[in-house]
């Protein structure tokens, strides 16, 4: 029970003593690691240490994610007396006994990775390492189950700062400093936030985590919460000080069941320990969370619906003024924040406003974890210093296109974003520069696309998502976006005019201005951004009846070459019986039976049919 400062410090103290454990074996064992089957590789290694006898020599940890999505299993093996480590990927059970013989040095064998982060409040960055670890500080590198773990990596330190030295204007004081911007959308200044709860006289205020990540191809918090949980949860209590709240509730899908586990084991082990609940640290502050589970609903990211799911109503939006910070659950003063904006929280009060504005750009300090996804030879989660070119992500960092092909655009903001092309990749990466291109920062997802994307298919299938996402409350959002959703598959089904696309870029700008919450004004944007970039598409399936990409099917024609030999392969594998020809002999389609389906273009050996 930590009753007092001066405990939690002694306890951090003792845990970063030298023990006689030197080696640490780090296994990655979050959702995507354990799909990938970490859980048999961590068991082969468990044998393979107790039957070497290397129990007292060796620490076996079970991790949250490192972010290395693209070879899981992924472990990393640090010597702790001399500092050095190295990383395998793709590890599978039989790699234990070649990693466990080789515990000092190389595997032979067995992948290893290069470290492409450095952690700032510790080492200064190498060549290679473009990352920068705020927010993924403890993600992979300790037990995310275990209190002392994170009390050994000065966990809790940052609370015991603000409770014994600190007041609620102080702390307000120091993130306004620090320049720190919400990582879940749109920017808003963390501090400004905090001060306008602050400021209001009320007997009861909130403060909410927005665990709601519903963006495609996005995992950020779902890793942060299932790597380093006490993160938020100590975070969390110094923002309920600042603005004088005592309650908090972590709103998470209910998809996200080891995060929920984790977060469970968390709380109650803070609890416990006296560092949540009543009298904390042996101060007068209280401060308890709660867990409450989303449905799934992508529009109860946005604060307002979030909230009144919170109160157990329909997940709706409303219209702003007044803001939650005024009057939020339950007509309270309510700050809402998401997961990587608290988990910043703890190393700017630790370290200083001044240290963190060391990194990122003048406007947006600090850094940003995206999700890579998509058409990406390393799919995973990286954080960056803010300002970090997307040419330097997507090719030095996501190790650049799979299969080699050509890069056609990267989605930055989720649905709710734009679609950047090639000639704007060398963008340095910050909230102001991504909404001048027609993009956004969004939460952090990051969908590559190659050559063979069509861009007109892409916005149709970002607004179908946010179209069915959708709540329907306003009319601008429920009707408009079904306008332009038809008019989308008009163009893709090759019954697009000119006269559509200027309907199409005119009620785009009419939705964005004219729709209740951000889900809504947000939601032209993959429009108005592929239309500006990709203009040469929307031509081409408008004018020439012609997807460049050849994803349209009705726009698309495959067409038997004099490469034919007769091998009959592809009339042997059409479902519909469309091609005709002797054996031997040049094949011939049948145009009019055809059903665009391209069994016969994968299935040709001798590139003997085009696709036109």
């Amino acid at each position: 029970m930590f009753d007092n400062i001066d405990k939690l410090s002694q306890r951090a103290r003792e845990l970063r003593a030298p023990t006689k454990q030197p080696i640490k074996v780090m296994v990655s064992m979050g959702t995507c690691g354990i799909a990938a089957g970490a859980t048999p590789v961590l068991a082969a290694l468990q044998k393979e240490i107790a039957e070497r006898n290397l129990e007292s020599s060796v620490k076996l940890v079970e991790t949250g994610c490192m972010g290395l999505c693209y070879c899981e299993p992924s472990i990393e093996i640090e010597n702790t007396q001399t500092g050095k480590s190295i990383i395998y990927g793709n590890v599978k059970p039989g790699d234990a006994p070649v990693i466990v013989k080789n515990l000092d040095g190389a595997a032979v064998g067995v992948d290893t990775v290069n470290r492409t982060w450095y952690y700032p409040e510790l080492e200064e960055p190498g060549e290679q390492q473009l990352q920068a670890r705020i927010v993924l500080r403890n993600s992979g590198r300790v037990n995310p189950e275990r209190l002392d773990d994170y009390v050994a990596n000065n966990g809790y330190q940052a609370l015991g700062k603000v409770l014994t030295e600190m007041s609620a204007r102080a702390v307000i004081d120091e993130i306004l400093a620090s320049g720190l911007r919400g990582r879940g959308g749109g920017g808003f200044p963390t501090g400004k936030k905090w001060e306008f709860a602050a400021n209001q006289e009320s007997d009861v205020k909130y403060l909410i985590c927005n665990a709601d990540e519903g963006d495609p191809g996005a995992f950020m918090d779902r890793a942060v919460l299932e790597g380093d949980p006490h993160s938020v949860l100590e975070a969390m209590a110094i923002a309920g000080y600042a603005i004088g709240a005592h309650e908090g509730y972590i709103y998470i899908r209910a998809e996200y069941p080891l995060a929920i586990k984790r977060l469970r084991i968390a709380i109650e082990q803070a609890e416990n320990a006296g560092l949540l609940g009543k009298n904390i640290l042996g101060s007068d502050f209280d401060f308890h969370i709660e867990l409450k589970y989303g449905a799934g609903a992508f529009v109860c990211g946005e604060e307002t619906a979030l909230i009144h799911s919170i109160e157990g109503k329909r997940g709706e939006p409303t219209f702003k003024p007044p803001y939650p910070a005024i009057s939020g659950l339950w007509g309270k003063p309510t700050i809402v924040n998401n997961v990587e904006t608290f988990a910043n929280i703890t190393a700017i009060i630790r370290l200083g406003a001044a240290w963190f504005r060391r990194i990122g750009t003048e406007k947006s300090p600090g850094t940003k974890v995206f999700a890579l996804a998509g058409k990406i030879k390393r799919v995973g989660l990286i954080e960056v210093p803010m300002g970090t070119a997307l040419r330097d992500i997507i090719f030095n960092l996501g190790g650049g296109i799979y299969n080699d092909k050509e890069f056609k655009a990267v989605q930055t903001g989720g649905p709710s974003g734009g679609a950047l092309p090639a000639s704007q990749l060398d963008t340095p990466i910050d909230y102001d520069s991504l909404k001048a291109l027609g993009s956004m920062m969004g939460s952090g997802g990051m969908i590559v696309m190659d050559e063979d994307d069509c861009m007109v298919n892409i916005a149709k299938f970002f607004l179908e998502f946010t179209l069915d996402e959708s709540c329907g409350k306003c009319t601008p959002c429920r009707i408009g976006n079904t306008r332009l959703f038809e008019m989308l598959e008009q163009i893709c089904e090759g019954n697009g005019t000119e006269e559509t696309l200027t309907k199409l870029k005119t009620l785009a700008l009419t939705i964005k201005d004219t729709a209740l919450c951000g889900l809504g004004q947000t939601s032209p944007n993959p429009v108005l951004s592929t239309l500006s970039n990709f203009a040469d598409e929307y031509q081409s399936h408008v004018k020439d009846k012609r997807c460049l990409a050849g994803v349209c099917t009705k726009l698309i024609s495959y067409v038997i070459n004099d490469q034919c030999v007769g091998c009959t392969l592809c009339a042997r594998n059409c479902p519909v019986q469309c091609i005709a020809g002797e054996r031997k002999e040049q094949h011939v389609i049948d145009q009019d039976k055809c059903i665009k389906c391209g069994v016969c273009y994968n299935t040709c050996k001798f590139h003997a049919i085009d696709r036109i």
